[in-house]
């Protein structure tokens, strides 16, 4: 009897997969290149919170039917107490010329509700912010976990808006937009 040996065959080594995502750096560095309008969320406080309140680098409009806005926050920030909490929050536009009100709203460590000229209180018990280009008033529709961060989700109920320049963030600065003639 002859016994046959079949050739070994190696089975192919699946490469490791490369770490999801970019060098961190990288991304900060991509993500500072988007103008953005400076946003400024505040939240009530209650049950033994402070009111609450951060400049978000992520607000944008969702949809219009059903009216939805959402904006970020990370869930190890001070402000995810409250906000968590919420049923209310308002989202303020911050106008040019209040860099103050945009540095106060992301400076960590500070009672960020100490200058009572810059707000008053609000609907819902909110604390709005002055002097803004524009405050939008919403209902808490989601918190949708993402990462170290929630996706906040809201209805608007209030509105309002003036007229001027908004206050701009772009690459690691504030900005006011260039007046420029449409063709």
């Amino acid at each position: 009897m002859t016994t046959t040996i079949s050739p070994v065959r190696t089975v192919p080594q699946t490469p490791e997969p490369p770490e999801l995502g970019i060098d961190p750096h990288r991304l900060l560095g991509l993500l500072r290149r988007h103008a953005t309008t400076v946003t400024v969320v505040t939240a009530p406080g209650g049950a033994g919170l402070p009111p609450a309140g951060f400049t978000a680098t992520s607000f944008t409009s969702v949809s219009l039917r059903p009216q939805l806005v959402s904006f970020c926050l990370d869930r190890d920030s001070t402000s995810w107490p409250a906000v968590e909490r919420a049923r209310h929050v308002a989202i303020h536009l911050l106008a040019a010329g209040q860099q103050q009100v945009a540095r106060t709203f992301a400076t960590k460590g500070i009672d960020r509700f100490a200058d009572d000229t810059i707000w008053t209180p609000g609907a819902y018990g909110m604390p709005l912010l002055r002097g803004v280009l524009a405050t939008l008033v919403c209902e808490v529709a989601a918190r949708v976990p993402a990462g170290d961060h929630a996706i906040v989700l809201g209805r608007p109920v209030l509105a309002h808006h003036g007229d001027g320049e908004p206050l701009l963030y772009h690459d690691g600065g504030y900005r006011r937009l260039d007046q420029e003639e449409s063709a």
